[in-house]
């Protein structure tokens, strides 16, 4: 039981951590945001850095992230469809941008995160060495 209690309480640390980083993103990007997207930041920030647990530290950096790209443009897919297009609540709209599937993403924005990746990824891999005693962070670039 202690052992899922610590578990938990890591996930939601890194939830938080995950959770304002990409809400604080926003608000300095489009000068505002929305509470979806707090739990949009924290649910991509654990997916994240779940891709060392479970592929391990032999991924190549470049791989983590597009696979980060990819987590990130579907799960804000999922979101939008739920937020913009069920809830009516026009969170954002990709609708103007180029490649954009149903106006919730776009292929710009999947670059964007792909690059912008480095850091949750680089992040996620130090909270859990520095606070949690996990596996110190090494990386192999292709």
């Amino acid at each position: 039981m202690k052992k899922i209690l610590k578990y938990l309480f890591k996930e939601l640390i890194l939830f938080l951590i995950g959770g304002a980083a990409y809400y604080m993103t926003e608000i300095l990007y489009r000068g505002y945001s929305h509470y979806s997207m707090f739990i949009l930041g924290g649910l991509c920030f654990i997916i994240i850095g779940e891709l060392n647990e479970v592929y391990s530290w032999d991924m190549a950096f470049i791989s983590q992230m597009f696979l980060s790209s990819i987590i990130v443009t579907t799960l804000e897919f999922i979101a939008g469809c739920i937020v913009n297009l069920w809830l009516n609540l026009h969170v954002w709209d990709y609708s103007h941008m180029p490649y954009n599937l149903l106006g919730q993403i776009c292929l710009p924005f999947t670059v964007i995160w792909f690059f912008f990746s480095i850091i949750p990824i680089v992040l996620d891999d130090w909270i859990r060495y520095l606070f949690f005693n996990e596996q110190k962070p090494k990386y192999k670039i292709f």
